[in-house]
């Protein structure tokens, strides 16, 4: 099993920043790769970036492609989202998940997921 730990949401206004770690323990040799998702209210979750955890080799989704960036602390198991020029669209609960395969974007594919952080950015 693995289990993941989500941290740094929070309230913002537009255009400022905030940047979320998802740390990793347990089972960590069986992460290929690590995901970031979103969900707004009555909306589908939706895939925001991933990382292949050998080598940092990135994906994002083209909404976020130049504001956010995504990236790794092999030795510490933990993987970061900074989001820059936060927009109210950005307003969602970000999930972090791992999986064994990279790159990819559907939320099936992914086989372990943290309990999720807040992310409001205010207009």
């Amino acid at each position: 099993q693995v289990q993941l730990v989500e941290s740094g949401g929070g309230l913002v206004q537009a255009g400022g920043s905030l940047r979320l770690s998802c740390a990793a323990s347990g089972r960590i040799f069986s992460i290929h790769a690590v995901g970031w998702f979103r969900q707004a209210p009555g909306k589908e979750r939706e895939f925001v970036a991933t990382i292949r955890r050998i080598d940092a080799s990135a994906y994002y989704a083209d909404s976020v492609k130049g504001r956010f960036t995504i990236s790794r602390d092999y030795a510490k198991n933990t993987v970061y989202l900074q989001m820059n020029s936060l927009k109210p669209a950005d307003t969602a609960v970000y999930y972090c998940a791992a999986g064994g395969t990279y790159p990819q974007v559907a939320a099936r594919n992914y086989d372990y997921w943290g309990q999720g952080t807040q992310v409001t950015a205010s207009s």
